[in-house]
């Protein structure tokens, strides 16, 4: 009856879906692209791509950025144990497709997923028939769970993660809940509390084998350029500064960062130099304008353009893919995502290139490594943005230099320390006999 009533919903919603799709398509053009495939409506040759390999396409779904470079990591490992794999990669947001291209090989074939009503999936699943489907981390579809269930393509949901607040949402609808995770074939889980969480909605059998984004290595050419290019920027500046970091900010914290600074004296505003990168490229724009309305001259990334040479600087990061490049310029991180209850950005990427973070109280996304990196020495935790600005500073303008290498130094060690997921997932695959 739920199931029903859902895939109803979601037939009424279609006008709406692709009046939302034009309003990001405005600002973001990717979502403009291919939107038949959204409701699994393919062209001849789309079909004929498809249906040349059915039954062998390993399917893997990565929703978003963050998905997609999780994605990137575990098919690094799967190449290597299935050097012929046949990829299906497909996304819902744009910078997730964008960055999905990078990892495609020749025979690879990459579309949209279709939204979530039964005819759509059904359309899907019968055209690719994938031999396995990997969702990354939280992404449950109960219609096309079910449809694949019925198709007998097994799926699993891969470094996956469950929180209290998501927990408590489904247990509103206990019986749809153990219809959807009953559905799944198996989960991998980042820690023992998702692993529990995932049990208590239905999911059997739920192994942990951590979390993925521990394997990333960062990309040491970016990391080499992010130290050249702080060199260049900072040329001006009698005594460098040390650079302070606002990573992966979303809506709203950069305002709160903002009112945290005016609250400083002159002196302690001008102590260091700051570095923004906003999370999502549609804000790049609309951030550099905020700072500028705040009276800072902004010296940005994709012009290079060389500011003033003002302490009134702000350096803003508008480029996407290089967020190593950005964690190598800077020495301490405060993590976006964190201060607004989204449950904050990628804490393990920053320490992997040796940069501590500072976070904010919202880390349900990176529950368990936020607090081990806590344990570690790796990272701080402050109650708001305010206090996160003056810890920085604290640790930034300390008279003792060894209290930030150690951190630094325990960044790199907390990353190296909880590696290993991507092989353990793929070990489980290979046994289960999904891979080929």
């Amino acid at each position: 009856m739920i199931l029903a009533l859902y895939n109803l919903l979601w037939r009424m919603a279609r006008p709406l879906l692709l009046r939302k799709l034009q309003r990001r398509g405005a600002q973001e053009p990717g979502y403009l692209h291919a939107v038949h495939q959204r409701f699994a409506d393919y062209t001849t040759q789309e079909r004929e791509q498809a249906q040349a390999h059915a039954g062998q396409w390993v399917w893997v779904h990565a929703v978003s950025l963050g998905e997609t470079r999780a994605a990137g990591i575990l098919l690094q490992a799967l190449r290597e144990a299935q050097p012929g794999l046949r990829l299906l990669l497909t996304h819902g947001t744009a910078t997730g497709r964008q960055e999905g291209q990078k990892l495609l090989h020749a025979g690879d074939l990459q579309v949209w997923l279709p939204w979530d009503e039964r005819g759509a999936v059904k359309r899907f699943v019968q055209t690719f028939r994938p031999r396995v489907g990997l969702m990354l981390e939280t992404e449950i579809w109960p219609q096309l769970l079910r449809t694949c269930q019925q198709e007998k393509v097994p799926v699993a949901l891969v470094n996956a993660r469950l929180s209290e607040k998501t927990l408590r949402q489904w247990h509103r609808l206990p019986r749809f809940a153990q219809q959807t995770y009953g559905s799944l074939a198996m989960a991998f889980a980042q820690t023992e509390q998702d692993a529990a969480h995932l049990r208590t909605l239905g999911a059997d059998p739920v192994l942990v084998t951590g979390n993925l984004k521990f394997d990333a290595v960062p990309d040491a050419a970016l990391m080499e350029q992010g130290r050249a290019l702080r060199q260049r920027w900072q040329a001006h500046e009698a005594t460098p500064r040390r650079v302070a970091l606002l990573a992966s900010s979303r809506e709203g914290e950069e305002a709160m960062w903002l009112q945290a600074l005016q609250a400083l004296s002159a002196e302690q505003r001008e102590a260091v130099q700051w570095l923004v990168v906003p999370r999502h490229p549609q804000r790049f724009d609309e951030v550099a304008a905020l700072l500028q309305t705040a009276d800072f001259a902004v010296h940005r990334r994709s012009t290079e353009m060389l500011a003033a040479g003002t302490s009134t600087t702000v350096w803003l990061g508008d480029s996407m893919g290089e967020m190593p490049m950005y964690y190598a310029m800077a020495d301490l991180a405060l993590m976006g995502g964190s201060f607004e209850a989204l449950g904050g950005q990628n804490l393990i990427e920053a320490c992997a290139c040796g940069c501590p973070v500072l976070l904010g109280p919202h880390t349900f996304n990176f529950s368990e490594a936020s607090e081990q990196a806590i344990a570690a020495g790796a990272a701080l935790r402050r109650a708001d943005m305010a206090q996160a600005v003056q810890q920085a500073l604290d640790v930034l303008l300390s008279d003792d230099a060894h209290r930030l290498q150690t951190m630094q130094q325990a960044a790199r060690a907390f990353s190296q320390a909880h590696r290993g997921a991507a092989a353990r997932t793929v070990s489980h695959l290979q046994q289960r006999g999904w891979l080929g």
